[in-house]
C-alpha cells in the first residue's frame, strides 16, 4: 500500500484508474492477482463478483501491468507485492499488446441506444491503438475494415468480429500474442433483461465474445468480469478453456474486496482502530470461498465520511432486480425473506447457472442470484447431493439489511393499506416476529384470492 503515516492519503472512492489510485490515494495492494493469473495459465478467466467490489480497478491494474507502452509503467509496481515475486514476473510487465473493453456504462433503455454505445466503446478501443491505424503491414481487407471502423459505417455483423479482427492486427504488428480484458461484460445483458431487449443483446454479445475468445490463435490469455455467468444461452458456447471463479471459490478470494487484516491496517493508518467493531457490523460478513471479506466501496466511503456509517453500497443502484423479485414472491420465499430480516438463516437449493430471464423462476434461482450479487452470504460450505446443491444463507451485515427493509417495505406500501403498513413497520422495527406473522396473515386472509 502507498502513503506515509504523517500524510493521510484519502481513500479512492469511485476511482477505477490504477495509476491515479496508487499515485493519489490509499491503495490496498492486490497485485498478487497478477502472479496467480500468470501461474494458472488459464486461457480465459471469468471473475463473477458483486458490483462495487473492485472488479474494474483490478482489470485496469492488469492493463497497466501487462500492456506494452512507450512509457515505463513499471514505476507503478516497483513498491508493490508483485515486484517481490521475482524476475520471471517482472519480465511480464509491459510485454503484451492489450485489448481493454469495459461495458460498465452501457446502461440504456432500448437496444438501439445500447448497440450504439457498444459500437462506440469498440471504436474507442480501436482508436486507442494508433500504431495500427496507418501501418502498411495490414492487408487490403484489414485496412478497409479499419477505415470503416473509424467512419462508423460497419454493419452490426461486422462489429461482432471486432474483437477477433483487432487481436489479429495487434498480433501481426507487435509479433506477440495479445491479452484481452473485458470488464462488466454482463451490464448490457442485465439492462436488456430489465428493459425488454434481452434477446437482441444476447445474440450480439454471443457472437462478439466467441469471435474474440474462442479458437483465437492470437490470444495469450483473457480476463472477464461480471456478476453472473450467463451460460444457458450459450454465450460462451464452445469456450472449453473458460475458467469461472465465483464467490464460492477459495482461489482469488482475497483480490476482490478487503480482508479483515487489510481493514485493520487501514483503520490503524487513519488512527481509527476504535471503529473496527462498527465497520464489521456494517460492512463485513461476506464470505468468498472461506475468506471473510468487507465491502471495499463502503469501507472507503466510511473513512471518507468521517467514520459515520451509512448504506453507501445500497445507494449505488436502484436495486431493480430486488424489486422484480418482490413482485413475484411466493408465500414460501416471503417467509424465508422474513426470517433473513430477523437475522436468521435459511436453507435453500442453489442454481449457480442462473440467468436473468429466469431469476424469479423459483427459490433456487432467486437465492442464487441474491448470493452472487452480494445480497446474501453463505453460512456454511455448499452440500452437493445427487439432487442438487444446497446451502445455508444469511444476510451479511447491517447495510444489506437496510436494502431488504427498504425494498420490502417499498413493495408493501404499494400493496397494503395504511393500517397494515403501519403494523408491519412497527413489527419490523421491534423485531417482533409474532406481530409480523399476525399482520401478514390478516392481509392474506382479506386480500388474496385462492387463485393467487
Amino acid at each position: 500500500m502507498t502513503g506515509k503515516k504523517n500524510v493521510s492519503l484519502p481513500c479512492a472512492v469511485g476511482s477505477t484508474s490504477y495509476i491515479d489510485t496508487v499515485k493519489n490515494s490509499y491503495y490496498v495492494d492486490k497485485t498478487l492477482l497478477i502472479r496467480d493469473l500468470i501461474d494458472d495459465h488459464a486461457a480465459v478467466t471469468l471473475f463473477t463478483r458483486p458490483r462495487r467490489f473492485g472488479k474494474t480497478l483490478a482489470v485496469d491494474m492488469l492493463k497497466v501491468f501487462f500492456e506494452k507502452t512507450d512509457e515505463d509503467n513499471s514505476v507503478y509496481f516497483r513498491d508493490k507485492k508483485i515486484w517481490d515475486c521475482g524476475e520471471f514476473y517482472r519480465k511480464q510487465q509491459g510485454a503484451y499488446p492489450v485489448i481493454y473493453i469495459t461495458f460498465k456504462d452501457v446502461k440504456f433503455d432500448n437496444w438501439k441506444d445500447s448497440l450504439e454505445a457498444i459500437r462506440l466503446v469498440i471504436r474507442d478501443e480501436y482508436m486507442r491503438h494508433a500504431e495500427i491505424l496507418s501501418w502498411d503491414g495490414l492487408d487490403v481487407v484489414e485496412k478497409d475494415y479499419l477505415d470503416r471502423m473509424q467512419k462508423g459505417t460497419l454493419s452490426n455483423v461486422e462489429y461482432t468480429r471486432a474483437l477477433l479482427n483487432l487481436s489479429r492486427m495487434l498480433e501481426k504488428y507487435h509479433n506477440k500474442k495479445i491479452v484481452v480484458l473485458i470488464d462488466e461484460y454482463d451490464t448490457p445483458i442485465q439492462q436488456g433483461h430489465s428493459k425488454g431487449f434481452y434477446n437482441e443483446v444476447i445474440t450480439f454479445m454471443r457472437n462478439f465474445m466467441s469471435g474474440g475468445l474462442k479458437d483465437n490463435l492470437a490470444l495469450a490469455f483473457g480476463v472477464l468480469t461480471g456478476i453472473l455467468r450467463v451460460s444457458k444461452e450459450n454465450l460462451f458456447s464452445g469456450l472449453n478453456n473458460l475458467v469461472v471463479n465465483s464467490v464460492l471459490d477459495e482461489k482469488y478470494s482475497e483480490y476482490f474486496g478487503f480482508t479483515s487484516d487489510e481493514v485493520t491496517t487501514m483503520a490503524a493508518y487513519y488512527g481509527r482502530e476504535d471503529k473496527l467493531n462498527e465497520l464489521q457490523e456494517w460492512y463485513d460478513g461476506y464470505l468468498f470461498g472461506n475468506r471473510e471479506i468487507y465491502n471495499p466501496w463502503s469501507v472507503a466511503n466510511y473513512f471518507n465520511n468521517e467514520c459515520k456509517p451509512r448504506p453507501f453500497w445500497t445507494n449505488t443502484s436502484d436495486n431493480e432486480i430486488i424489486r422484480e423479485i418482490m413482485r413475484t414472491l411466493t408465500p414460501e420465499i416471503a417467509d424465508d425473506l422474513i426470517l433473513l430480516m430477523q437475522g436468521k438463516h435459511v436453507q435453500t437449493s442453489l442454481n449457480m447457472d442462473v440467468i436473468y430471464p429466469r431469476i424469479t423462476d423459483g427459490a433456487d434461482s432467486i437465492f442464487s442470484f441474491l448470493l452472487m450479487a452480494g445480497y446474501l452470504k453463505p453460512v456454511k460450505e455448499a452440500i452437493e447431493t445427487e439432487i442438487g446443491t444446497f446451502m445455508e444463507l444469511a444476510l451479511p451485515n447491517k447495510e444489506i439489511r437496510r436494502v431488504y427493509n427498504s425494498e420490502i417495505l417499498f413493495w408493501l406500501k404499494n400493496t397494503l393499506d395504511g393500517n397494515v403498513m403501519a403494523d408491519l413497520e412497527k413489527a419490523l422495527y421491534l423485531n417482533d416476529g409474532d406481530r409480523l406473522k399476525a399482520t401478514l396473515r390478516k392481509y392474506m386472509l382479506t386480500c388474496v384470492s385462492c387463485f393467487d
